[in-house]
């Protein structure tokens, strides 16, 4: 089943000259950033049901980024949008659904108030930067437990297209993310899959016919510096769209500029 499919696509990166080549970044209002969209409720449901019962699997962090993971929750919660009202010692979502604000464990609680998957990026070696906190729900394809710890480089394994040259790319925009110019991205795939899929990274790939993916996945990516522990914000917020759905402009660019096959 197809869970919390939303009822368009706001940015199709195939239809637009400036993201359709990596890294395709375009620069971020910070105003922007967290969005809560008409899939929200039931993404939400889904994040707090895996937070709930699959924790070891969404939930992760080494102990090096224990600075980054307090910043980033003082960071995330003066951030949030309209629709969120806070009270002492918790928020109600836009939803309806009331989070118990909870410090101590900082990345359970902003998995439940957020769409958006967050990653912390930090330097693990001179020159090399590497996974070090995130609460992931939305998995495209990978797991946590496989990327905690890794370098960029190492984290891409196996995609293909992630080549040496590419993952110089991605070093150079991590390093020079800066906190006064966030940057964000986006991807696009057809998919047949859930929003939560793991897969391991020698788990075996199936192939199925294009006409068996009648959904496009994208991910709304951003990079964000944070000022005081200069860790790297990578946040992911998660499209589901019917094909059937796009706009005739992104169906047309769709014909005209194929997109990437995946799980």
């Amino acid at each position: 089943m197809i869970e919390a499919v939303q009822s368009g696509l706001p940015f199709a990166p195939w239809a637009d000259p400036r993201t359709r080549r990596l890294p395709g970044t375009l620069p971020l209002e910070m105003a922007d950033w967290l969005r809560v969209d008409e899939a929200y409720a039931a993404q939400m449901a889904l994040r707090d049901a895996l937070i709930a019962t699959r924790e070891a699997e969404v939930v992760a962090a080494l102990p090096q980024a224990a600075e980054a993971v307090a910043e980033l929750y003082d960071f995330t919660l003066a951030r949030l949008p309209q629709g969120f009202v806070r009270a002492r010692d918790s928020i109600t979502r836009p939803d309806g659904v009331r989070v118990a604000l909870d410090a101590t464990r900082p990345l359970h609680t902003l998995g439940r108030l957020v769409q958006e998957d967050l990653c912390l990026m930090q330097e693990t070696a001179p020159g090399q930067h590497g996974l070090t906190a995130a609460v992931l729900c939305f998995p495209a394809g990978w797991t946590l437990a496989e990327k905690l710890g890794r370098p960029l480089m190492r984290m891409h394994r196996p995609v293909a297209s992630y080549t040496e040259d590419i993952g110089r790319r991605v070093q150079r925009l991590m390093e020079g993310v800066r906190v006064e110019a966030p940057l964000w991205r986006a991807n696009a795939h057809h998919s047949r899959a859930p929003l939560f899929n793991p897969q391991a990274e020698d788990a075996a790939k199936d192939t199925v016919a294009q006409g068996e993916m009648p959904f496009i996945r994208s991910e709304r990516q951003c990079l964000i510096r944070l000022p005081q522990s200069r860790a790297v914000l990578f946040s992911i917020h998660t499209y589901l769209v019917r094909i059937a759905d796009l706009t005739p402009a992104q169906a047309a660019a769709l014909a005209e500029h194929p997109i990437h096959r995946a799980l």
